[in-house]
């Protein structure tokens, strides 16, 4: 898809003035591990002075191109594709390892990916089975779909979807593969439907089913955790780790994450360990973040994202 294709899907940045400001501090170094449509970035750079950097990752070559045209007007970003578990490596490269003021990550698909239906992240218009954040790597859903054991998408939707009918849809699947290909969004949608004995009417079936499937094609959970604790090794003492989440496995690992830094390592109750030897490396900062009822009404994908800020000590 052409850059001008590209336009007609917009986004709305979400948590925009909450996140920028949880990790600002004054001129330095900042990196926007997510950069998605730019939203961010973009009100990160007006909030900074001129010897500031910001370096901007992604894997979506439709976000590169975008960020690439950010750099041509302002030469303080440097844009590199990748994921942003790689982070820790892209700063070594970039000689900056330990000096990272702020690091940002907005989790999940953005807007123009989930509005076009060529990318395959969703069943509300018909488009390709790909699900893949970076359409030049790996498998597509479609193409994992056809070798995937029973058991193991059953797995997979229970997993990283809280899918209760899991296996009776996987089921399904499978003998829908037989039958014909799986090549379409609305033709997956339809199998997991038809499977599904119970379901909201308030929300399609297919829901948590293609949540599961996105999340273990583009590994993002593996990813999360990486990026969490690449974030400790790039943060200077007292920069900031911002991220905002969209579904409670996101939100629960960064959670999670941030106690453990916090609170040290979780030692067997009664082990007689010296408060001196507790190895933490961040603290939390505030509690976490919700969208305002009015952002919400202007934005409703905003619903369930939180925001969780914690600080390298």
């Amino acid at each position: 898809m052409s850059p001008v294709d590209a336009a007609q899907f917009q986004h709305e940045t979400v948590l925009l003035v909450e996140a920028v400001e949880a990790v600002l501090a004054g001129e330095g170094f900042y990196i926007d591990g997510t950069f998605g449509r730019g939203g961010h970035s973009r009100h990160l750079l007006s909030k900074v002075g001129p010897t500031s950097r910001l370096l901007v990752i992604d894997k979506d070559p439709l976000a590169i191109a975008e960020a690439q045209r950010l750099a041509a007007q302002d030469s303080r970003v440097t844009v590199v594709q990748d994921g942003f578990a790689n982070l820790a490596q892209v700063v070594a490269e970039q000689g900056l390892t330990g000096q990272v003021c702020g690091v940002l990550l907005d989790l999940g698909v953005s807007s123009p990916q989930l509005d076009d239906a060529r990318r395959g992240f969703s069943f509300q218009n018909d488009g390709p089975l790909d699900m893949r954040m970076n359409p030049d790597e790996g498998l597509s859903a479609a193409q994992w779909l056809t070798v995937v054991k029973e058991v193991d998408l059953a797995n997979v939707l229970f997993q990283y979807g809280d899918e209760r009918f899991s296996r009776r849809i996987a089921k399904a699947i499978v003998a829908a593969r037989q039958e014909q290909a799986l090549t379409s969004t609305t033709q997956l949608a339809e199998i997991i439907k038809v499977a599904h004995p119970k379901w909201d009417h308030k929300r399609h079936p297919a829901t948590k089913s293609f949540q599961a499937i996105r999340i273990f094609i583009n590994g993002e959970l593996v990813e999360l955790e990486q990026a969490l604790n690449a974030a400790i090794e790039v943060l200077k003492p007292g920069g900031r780790l911002a991220v905002i989440a969209f579904h409670s496995l996101e939100d629960r690992a960064v959670k999670h994450f941030i106690r453990l830094q916090a609170n040290g390592p979780e030692l067997p109750p009664g082990l007689p360990i010296p408060e001196s030897d507790i190895v933490r490396t961040m603290r939390a900062v505030g509690k976490a973040i919700k969208p305002s009822k009015d952002e919400v009404a202007v934005n409703v994908r905003s619903r369930s994202a939180v925001l969780r800020i914690a600080e390298k000590l």
